[in-house]
């Protein structure tokens, strides 16, 4: 009988070992193959979208470019995925991309029951409401009744059930795979208002034919802080990609730009030196060379220039910075 339990317990410990050894090799096995594979929004603009000419851009997207940026020195060094938001968890845990950088909020059951880790957060936000000028709305409160466009798998559904149930409305959900049909939907009439974070207004209007006719309400139901995804059980390719998007905030804080690095590599200050690899041995605990850092702020730049270019004041989204 012993003998038995010493086999199981033997072989249970090789499982186990197998099974890590495996899950840990997505470093390994990006390095292998030279590029890294990014699940994100089939297009938004300020977050994930292709130009005509296939050039991927957003503020998900260069989080991918400042892993690659980490692991090869180079930020172009990124395969695409466009996925829907039903996808794009399924994607993540089959494998099919190595990281989901799609506008997706954090929550405590997609962190705890999904086999998946969210590194951190790469944009702040949170769920409104936009309704024709005409209907003549000025608050959620007056949309007793109303018909609502939303996209199908995120948290928008659930919030928008939650807040009219809290109220005691009724309303009918009219329900989309992809954000453009969700506005195309409002835009034809198929609905009287727009559920979707506040972010999505701004890339969603200039879509529109006629962009002054529609106004956002003024209560925000919910927070969404919306971030980047990785499977569980690699602990390494975890702090890969969570160091790479800190190195992107603590650039910024350290007032360290694409514009300015190479001449902070002289900088007095010993936590910019250890940052950019001058001093210290950083990189070595996440298996990438001492300069990582100092390639993402390099070639994508710091939080704020991500920010800036992509949402901010030199994109056409013009979004105000607030909690981010």
């Amino acid at each position: 009988m012993k003998n038995k339990r010493l086999i199981a317990l033997v072989t249970a410990q090789v499982l186990l070992l197998t099974v890590s050894t495996t899950q840990a090799a997505t470093l390994d096995v990006v390095k292998n193959k030279g590029f890294v594979q990014c699940g994100v929004n089939i297009g938004l603009a300020g977050f994930s979208a292709p130009d005509d000419k296939g050039h991927w851009t957003g503020i998900d997207v260069d989080t991918c470019r400042a892993v690659a940026a980490a692991i090869f020195g180079n930020a172009n060094k990124v395969k695409y995925i466009p996925l829907t938001a039903k996808e794009r968890f399924i994607a993540l845990q089959s494998g099919a991309i190595d990281i989901l950088s799609r506008n997706t909020t954090w929550t405590l059951s997609r962190d705890t029951t999904m086999g998946l880790n969210f590194i951190g957060v790469n944009y702040y936000d949170g769920q409104g409401f936009m309704v024709n000028k005409d209907l003549g709305i000025t608050s959620v409160l007056q949309l007793d009744g109303a018909t609502v466009c939303t996209d199908a798998g995120t948290t928008t559904e659930l919030n928008l059930a939650d807040y009219f149930r809290l109220y005691k409305m009724e309303y009918e959900a009219v329900v989309f795979d992809t954000a453009d049909q969700t506005l195309r939907g409002f835009e034809t009439g198929r609905c009287d208002v727009l559920t979707a974070d506040q972010s999505q207004f701004y890339s969603l209007r200039i879509k529109l034919a006629k962009p002054d006719s529609v106004i956002v309400l003024p209560e925000i139901i919910s927070k969404e802080p919306l971030g980047p995804v990785v499977r569980q059980g690699d602990d390494q390719w975890f702090n890969v990609v969570k160091w790479s998007l800190f190195a992107l905030i603590n650039a910024e804080e350290m007032g360290v730009t694409s514009k300015n690095v190479e001449q902070m590599k002289s900088s007095s200050n010993p936590g910019i030196k250890r940052l950019l690899g001058v001093e210290g041995n950083m990189g070595k605990g996440l298996g990438l060379s001492n300069d990582w850092a100092y390639n993402i702020i390099k070639l994508v730049g710091n939080y704020g220039e991500v920010f800036e270019r992509n949402v901010g004041k030199d994109s056409p989204l013009k979004i105000e910075r607030g909690l981010n």
